[in-house]
């Protein structure tokens, strides 16, 4: 199941079989701003992945909010999952991200050729 409201996304996924995983995250955002990276999206992911406690924060300028979110939300979801169990994308199953990546564009008006700063390339 996905669910998205501005600001607000929130999946949740029931295990198939042992090797299967499951997860009932949320996902809060919200526009904000960092003294030395300026303008971008602070994340709050909450909820629980095989039944362990998740809270991760984590903000992101607005250069690397779309090109970085889920990679870094899934790391994040992976530290919480058993070994060796490996934590799916978090993109990849839910088109829900689509209308949460296009809410993230108009909340910090992102436009294609928009810059990008050097030292968030490294």
């Amino acid at each position: 199941m996905a669910k998205f409201e501005p600001g607000h996304v929130h999946i949740e996924r029931m295990a198939l079989n042992n090797q299967d995983h499951s997860y009932d995250l949320n996902i809060n955002y919200e526009v904000d701003t960092d003294p030395k990276d300026g303008a971008g999206i602070q994340f709050r992911m909450h909820g629980s992945i095989e039944g362990k406690p998740v809270e991760e924060t984590f903000f992101l300028a607005k250069d690397q909010v779309l090109p970085s979110f889920l990679s870094i939300a899934t790391r994040k979801a992976q530290s919480y999952m058993p070994q060796p169990k490996k934590f799916e994308s978090m993109g990849s199953s839910h088109k829900i991200y689509d209308l949460m990546f296009e809410d993230i564009r108009q909340k910090l008006a992102v436009k294609s050729g928009d810059c990008v700063k050097p030292e968030h390339l490294e």
